[in-house]
């Protein structure tokens, strides 16, 4: 039996009110973890044998959820500059993806493994190819892993992307308690074609999955849509061929309000992808009008070719801040409500809020300890704001998940060479420019 005593942190909890909203507050508490889940979460614990953490003046918060993201995406970092989104796609990434190879998928997810442990990620929904070499570097470092197969292209019999979804699927034994769990991906309705969604939801229904998919990133996208598929709001296609199907939608910058109602009718999920959106001129997603059609809006990175990094912070940081200026209105999306999407909304988006996403008697124990010392954070007025708005990824003392310690005192406990791997990544850049 594993036991962890975390003692006297600063514990960021949600309290549920009179009308099911949740308010994010900090209360003075021990929390105790046996094997993989949070058993008492209470003043002055005692456990004998339990490995003591002790947290004085450190923040002990959810991991975070990172809803998008490309993981393997991570030697793409700061590769150019100064691109639309299709000329990245087209001129920059889609040809050197092309020269990638199952291996080299092996290594550049191991350095975003280690980039999102070391800044307090504890689950990415993955979206990518090669997935069979992702999971074998999750198996190293275990976070949790949203892994799916992304689907692209045209309805096909043989339609190579899809028979890779379904041997990943069917030779795959998962579970959530195991760090696996699985969806399905689409790349977007403007890479795709009505037959290929037919097939897709057809897939999703029978398997019971969720679809994550990029919708409306930008203005072209938006158009195209509109044209490929004789639709006046983009939404209807969504309409048409994913009734009934927990969608997750990365970016949602270009809707109106007809394609926001439809979302909400749908029961869709949005991430929020603030820095990616800004660096690629897309636009701003305007999240105040989906709060007011109560839809369910969570965070991501997207991969770090487009996002720089995955530290989750500052895309907390980045999405209050930009929403604020975009809408002149500082009272929108205050801390409280930024944690929340960085953390349980992720889980809701996912089906999987009665598991991770909170601190909670019962569920995973999928927990981050936060450092407090840094000058930025003097004097500690407000701790919920300087979650927000002062600390780092780096921050960041510990990453639990599922009960597992991954980083302890800034350093990963599994035997892994960073600077190997960071020269082997050097190494895959390097070869697929040429």
């Amino acid at each position: 039996m594993n036991k962890i005593l975390i003692a006297n942190g600063n514990v960021v909890l949600f309290e549920e009110q009179q009308d099911f909203t949740l308010k994010t507050v900090i209360k003075n508490l021990d929390i105790l973890i046996i094997d993989n889940k949070i058993v008492k979460i209470e003043k002055n614990i005692l456990e004998k044998d339990a490995k003591l953490i002790n947290a004085t003046d450190k923040i002990v918060m959810p991991g975070l959820i990172n809803m998008h993201s490309h993981i393997a995406m991570s030697i793409f970092r700061e590769l150019t500059d100064g691109c639309t989104l299709d000329e990245w796609l087209n001129e920059q990434i889609w040809p050197k993806e092309d020269k990638i190879t199952p291996n080299d998928v092996y290594y550049t997810s191991m350095l975003s493994l280690i980039e999102a442990c070391k800044t307090g990620t504890t689950l990415l929904n993955d979206q990518y190819f090669f997935t069979e070499s992702t999971i074998k570097a999750t198996h190293e470092l275990p976070l949790r892993y949203v892994v799916s197969r992304c689907l692209t292209g045209t309805n096909s019999p043989s339609n190579k992307r899809i028979d890779e979804m379904l041997e990943l699927y069917n030779n795959k034994n998962e579970d959530i308690d195991t760090n696996i769990y699985s969806i399905l991906s689409l790349h977007g309705l403007y890479t795709t074609d009505k037959e290929y969604l037919k097939l897709v939801s057809k897939l999703c229904h029978e398997y019971n999955l969720s679809l994550h998919m990029h919708f409306c990133e930008n203005e072209k996208e938006t158009k195209d849509i509109k044209k490929m598929y004789k639709v006046k709001y983009p939404t209807e296609v969504l309409e048409k061929y994913f009734q009934d199907i927990n969608l997750i939608l990365a970016h949602c910058v270009k809707l109106d309000d007809q394609d926001l109602s439809t979302l909400r009718g749908l029961r869709a999920n949005v991430v929020y992808n603030p820095l990616s959106n800004l660096r690629l001129g897309c636009g701003i997603a305007d999240i105040k009008k989906m709060q007011k059609k109560h839809i369910n809006v969570c965070l991501g990175t997207d991969g770090q070719g487009s996002g720089s990094n995955l530290d989750m912070f500052e895309t907390m940081n980045f999405a209050s801040l930009v929403q604020k200026g975009f809408k002149e209105d500082p009272t929108i999306l205050d801390a409280s409500t930024i944690i929340q999407m960085a953390t349980i909304n992720g889980a809701k988006a996912l089906k999987l809020d009665n598991k991770i996403g909170s601190i909670e008697v019962g569920k995973l124990a999928d927990i981050i300890i936060i450092d407090t010392s840094n000058i930025t954070l003097k004097p500690m007025n407000n701790l919920l704001s300087n979650i927000v708005y002062n600390i780092k990824g780096r921050d960041v003392t510990h990453t639990i998940v599922n009960g597992k310690i991954l980083m302890e005192d800034k350093k990963i406990t599994a035997s892994i060479d960073e600077n190997m791997i960071i020269e082997k990544c050097n190494d895959i850049i390097k070869k697929i420019s040429n």
